[in-house]
């Protein structure tokens, strides 16, 4: 089975000839939208089912969490809390916090799977250190059962939809002051410490978690390396010890974050040695033509057949099991949609 470990985006909002010829690449195995590629949800639908046409394996993806994160926001699109809010609800009303999430997660994921967006980069379940200026009102709590149950409840009303989920950045972007796109973040507590608070949500999650991003950030009492680039990290403590066993995407190696292991490609090939199955290339696209972009293809392909790099593997398979098993709801039918009149109601 070929490895497909590459996420890519695009720089408009239709597919010129590079994109046709890079979504066709044997190692392309996703696409990333950006709000830049947004115009209306007529023109997404027709973007996402030209990438269909040209590769119906390719996995289809956004970062759409709520609140400040959320690419899509008018022609319909409903706007979502941060999470911050259900955590709010949660000290009122547990319950109901419960049921909001779930609503949110069926909401998200029914709106984008209309527009035949196949997967949205959430649920976070950062810790609210009240640290991190990059989480901030993105994390549900400071409490990592509380940021469990609301997590589980957010993947509950996506997978209604029929979307996976993403649980982020493992195993801890909370506590790290620097933003990562711009910066090398570093936490500086013991692996015990993360393991004990931070860290939990994998650990309770790892049999509902689909997907799991890891943080483009430095433990250096655990390892020397980002958690994307650490075999430690990865191999050791998330399949090993937490017995994950879903796919695991390296953030974007374009971030500042990422610089540690130097190049895009150097990144990319310590990221999936590493233990990545896939590895997101973020903004690229619009600089020089997208020459960062085909370097990234052109050089793991050659460090491929060099044998620098493995495909485990499973990766391949991990990947296609984001892949929605069921058709979407289109945009019309689903605003009389019962269950998503209900879900919009709920919302907090």
């Amino acid at each position: 089975m070929n490895h497909s470990p590459v996420i890519l985006d695009i720089a408009g909002h239709t597919l010129n000839d590079d994109d046709r010829r890079r979504l066709q690449h044997p190692l392309t195995g996703g696409l990333i939208f950006f709000t830049r590629n947004w115009q209306d949800r007529r023109q997404l639908t027709e973007v996402t089912a030209e990438v269909k046409a040209l590769r119906p394996d390719v996995l289809i993806t956004v970062d759409h969490e709520g609140g400040r994160v959320q690419r899509f926001r008018t022609d319909g699109f409903t706007h979502l809390p941060a999470m911050r809010r259900f955590g709010e609800l949660w000290m009122q009303d547990a319950m109901r916090a419960v049921d909001a999430a779930i609503s949110a997660g069926y909401v998200l994921g029914a709106e984008l799977r209309a527009c035949g967006v196949e997967l949205s980069y959430t649920p976070v379940v950062d810790l609210d250190h009240e640290r991190s200026e990059v989480v901030g009102d993105r994390a549900f709590h400071r409490d990592a059962r509380v940021v469990t149950v609301l997590a589980q409840g957010l993947m509950l009303g996506l997978m209604r939809s029929g979307m996976a989920n993403c649980g982020k950045h493992f195993p801890a972007h909370g506590y790290a002051v620097a933003d990562s796109h711009v910066a090398r973040a570093v936490d500086d507590r013991k692996l015990e410490e993360i393991l004990a608070d931070d860290a939990r949500p994998y650990d309770w999650l790892s049999s509902a978690l689909t997907c799991v991003m890891p943080a483009h950030v430095t433990f250096p009492k655990v390892d020397k390396l980002p958690a994307g680039f650490s075999p430690r990290w990865l191999k050791e403590i998330l399949r090993g010890q937490m017995g994950y066993a879903g796919a695991i995407v390296c953030d974007d190696l374009s971030m500042e974050g990422a610089r540690v292991a130097g190049s895009p490609v150097e990144g990319g090939i310590a990221a999936l040695n590493a233990g990545c199955d896939m590895v997101l290339l973020c903004n690229q696209s619009k600089v020089d033509g997208g020459r960062p972009v085909d370097e990234l293809l052109d050089g793991l392909q050659q460090a491929l057949e060099q044998g620098r790099w493995q495909a485990d593997p499973h990766s391949e398979a991990r990947r296609l099991d984001l892949l929605p098993q069921s058709a979407p709801l289109p945009w019309d039918e689903l605003m009389h949609h019962a269950t998503y009149m209900q879900a919009l109601e709920r919302l907090p």
